[in-house]
């Protein structure tokens, strides 16, 4: 396993990332829109997020299984039903959303990379070791739901 794999928690991920779109909007100001649909646009995308990973925390919950992906050991269930019928990781899906509308928000072209770096270090660190992990755990079925259920959307 590497140094990187589930050690910092996603919503610290998220964090880190916003800042550094914020500060990246800063620096690259030449590169910034102002328009007024913006701003509905991007809330409207950032509370759709929020909806999104709070009902992947709620099933977790109703399931009885652990919320931190750091812990994969302490997974009680493999949780299929709810929004985990339309993503395997709706709380990583809502994380995304969030930063998109930060994005938007931001009004920075530039910014729009940013929420793809993001996915690309979420599925190297966070969503690969879980899914080691959930296979070895959950097997057969974790295979069958993987087939039917995509990993974002």
């Amino acid at each position: 396993m590497n140094k990187l794999e589930l050690t910092v928690p996603p919503i610290i991920q998220v964090v880190i990332f916003a800042a550094i779109m914020w500060v990246l909007a800063d620096v690259l100001a030449p590169f910034s829109m102002t328009l007024a649909v913006l701003l509905p646009v991007a809330v409207i995308t950032a509370l759709i997020g929020v909806a999104f990973s709070l009902l992947g925390v709620y099933e977790f919950h109703s399931a009885g299984t652990t919320v931190d992906p750091r812990l994969p050991e302490e997974s009680a269930s493999l949780v299929t039903h709810g929004v985990y019928k339309v993503s395997r990781n709706p709380m990583y899906v809502g994380f995304l959303l969030i930063l998109i509308g930060w994005g938007i928000y931001l009004g920075n072209i530039v910014n729009i990379m940013l929420p793809v770096v993001f996915v690309l270090y979420m599925n190297r660190f966070q969503i690969v070791p879980e899914e080691r992990y959930m296979q070895q755990k959950f097997g057969h079925e974790y295979s069958e739901y993987k087939k039917a259920v995509r990993r974002w959307i």
